[in-house]
This record gives C-alpha cells, structure tokens and sequence, in this order.
C-alpha cells in the first residue's frame, strides 16, 4: 500500500512538473512568476507534498527558483546567462545539424516536417507561444536524428532555458514569422548536405541571438491560475 502511494505520488509530481514545464515553454507562465504550492496543488487537485516534488524537479532543469522563507518562481536568466546559453548552442547544434544530415532518414523528414507544419498553424492562429514551443522541440529532434546522446541531452536544457530567455529579452517578435530558416534547414537534411546544414544552423543562432534585447528587463507577473486555466 506504502510503495502504491509513493508512486501515485511520484507521478502525479511529474503530471504536474509536465505540466508547469510546458506553460513555461509556451509563455503562459511568466519568469518571475511566483508557483504558490497551495495554488499550484489547488489548479491540479493535489497535495503539497506533489507540489513540492514537482517543483522540485523542475528548479533542477532550471526552469524554476526555489528561494528561502519565499518560495519558488519561474526562473529570470541573466543577461550574462543568455549570452552563454546561446554561444553553447552555437558551439553544439552546427555540428550536430551537420551530423543530422548524415543520418536522416525520410521517417525522420516526416516528423520535422510535421513541426514546421505545426508551428505555421500556430502562428496562423496567433498563438506565438506555441510556436516557439514547437521551435524548441524541432532543435531537439535534430539532436536526436543525429544519435549523440549526450549532446544532444545538454542541447535538450539549452533549448529549455532558452524558452525563458526569449521570454524576457526578445525584443523582434516578427522574426519569427519571417524567419524561414527551419525550412530551408529541413531542406539540407532532406538531401544529406551536411555543409549547408552546418551554416544554416550557425546562421540561424546568429539570428535568433540578434532578435534578443540582453539588457536587464523586469518580467510583469500574471495570475497563476490564468496563466494554468
């Protein structure tokens, strides 16, 4: 009964840190934004202790602060930790992306292609958070059509923090909506030019980390529970 009840535990604070993690990719939850376990455990019917754990594992991916007698809040990244977690995905994904050209498959053009077509729908919609959601997660799956798991782990947290950092400092909210470097991206990989993905890719880092406004900002909470409904 004892060990059922941990489990049940154990995975409600991961439905619950999916959960989090997700509104913060997609936006929804500001940096700075305070997670009040009793509002938290209340938006998903469960108990502090839930909470705690999820939070838990969320402020070890980065994506939360726990601070002393204050409680926890949605990470606010430096601009000095910005400047880094950019020039790390520069050093990695290039090479990677050369890698991912290599070894794609047409099943894997199949789910990259499925992103774009995603993320064009969200932008249709109006829905930009979603958008870059999907962004972040076509970056992953080019980690992992080229079969380096570790980097591609490391790339994995980078492209996380990097939700929190667009979130604060991005200051060209059209360059999305222009950018078609994803395209092109898939186009490279499609036809096994691992040059042309390796540029595309570093370009694209170049970009993105251009469209970014790296001086301190402060974020404007929101309530949590219009952020979670």
């Amino acid at each position: 009964m004892m060990q059922g009840q941990a489990e049940q535990r154990e995975s409600g604070s991961t439905r619950v840190a999916e959960s989090l993690a997700m509104a913060i990719h997609e936006h929804r939850l500001s940096p700075g934004m305070k997670l009040s376990e009793d509002e938290v455990g209340e938006i998903y019917g469960v108990s502090r202790t839930v909470v705690r754990a999820a939070l838990q594992q969320l402020a070890h991916d980065r994506l939360v602060e726990l601070k002393r007698n204050r409680g926890a809040f949605v990470a606010q990244p430096s601009v000095k930790e910005a400047r880094e977690v950019f020039e790390a995905r520069a050093l990695l994904e290039p090479r990677t992306a050369k890698s991912a050209a290599e070894r794609a498959t047409p099943e894997d053009i199949k789910v990259l292609q499925n992103h774009i077509d995603e993320e064009h729908e969200a932008l249709e919609a109006g829905d930009t958070g979603r958008a870059l959601n999907l962004s972040g997660v076509f970056h992953i799956e080019i980690a992992r059509i080229a079969d380096q798991t570790t980097i591609a782990d490391f790339i994995t947290q980078l492209v996380s923090r990097s939700s929190l950092i667009i979130a604060l400092y991005w200051q060209r909210r059209t360059a999305l909506c222009e950018s078609h470097a994803h395209d092109a991206l898939i186009k490279a990989l499609a036809r096994h030019d691992g040059a042309a993905a390796e540029e595309l890719m570093q370009h694209h880092l170049l970009d993105l980390l251009t469209s970014l406004d790296l001086r301190d900002q402060p974020s404007v909470p929101r309530s949590l529970k219009e952020a979670l409904n």
